[in-house]
């Protein structure tokens, strides 16, 4: 049985909206994937950022948030490995910006379901995001059903921005601004991701 109101729902919605719009790995790497290879191809790879990201949100349900106030190595370590995969994902970047144009129909580099829902896996803190914002919108005690249809639309929000923003950025008169300055927007993309990994890194 549902217990949570459809006003927490929309303050959570509302809530997640806003957070997911500031810049960060996915919201990068989903507008260079577009620009590169299109819509058809960029989509899914911003599904597999959005179920990613709702990943963390099933985690914060589920109570293994607990684990990290509890063990706080384990989020540590969570940090550095993610930190460490932002970084290689940066330096591919970095390395591959003065390559010729991909052929949108045939190059699977980097691009695909999985690896956009390891891009987003790589980071926890949208784990810790989604305990503080379940904990202050919704009762502490939730049902099995509550649970899901907070996950449900957690995953919802994440799956229309990723598409939204991946249809957006492959519009082709944005595509065409791309060709001409790709190898500065895939070094400045490269550059943005490095810097998210490092500040894992560094501030574990």
């Amino acid at each position: 049985m549902i217990t949570i109101s459809a006003d927490q729902l929309g303050i959570f919605v509302a809530t997640l909206a806003v957070a997911i719009l500031s810049p960060g790995p996915g919201v990068i790497a989903i507008s260079q994937g577009s620009f590169a290879y299109g819509r058809r191809r960029a989509l899914p790879y911003g599904w597999g950022l959005a179920v990613g990201a709702s990943v963390w949100c099933l985690f914060a349900l589920l109570g293994l948030t607990v684990i990290f106030r509890l063990l706080p190595l384990t989020l540590t370590l969570m940090r550095v490995l993610g930190g460490v995969y932002l970084l290689w994902i940066a330096t591919k970047m970095w390395r591959h910006a003065a390559d010729p144009l991909p052929d949108p129909a045939s190059a699977k580099r980097g691009i695909g379901l999985w690896s956009g829902m390891a891009l987003n896996l790589s980071n926890p803190k949208p784990a810790l995001f989604y305990s503080a914002v379940l904990l202050s919108i919704f009762p502490a005690a939730l049902s099995i059903a509550d649970k899901g249809t907070i996950y449900v639309t957690a995953l919802s929000v994440e799956l229309l921005f990723y598409t939204a923003l991946a249809s957006l950025m492959a519009l082709p008169w944005l595509r065409d601004r791309y060709y001409t300055a790709k190898f500065w927007i895939d070094r400045g993309a490269g550059l943005a991701i490095a810097l998210l990994g490092l500040s894992l890194v560094v501030n574990p």
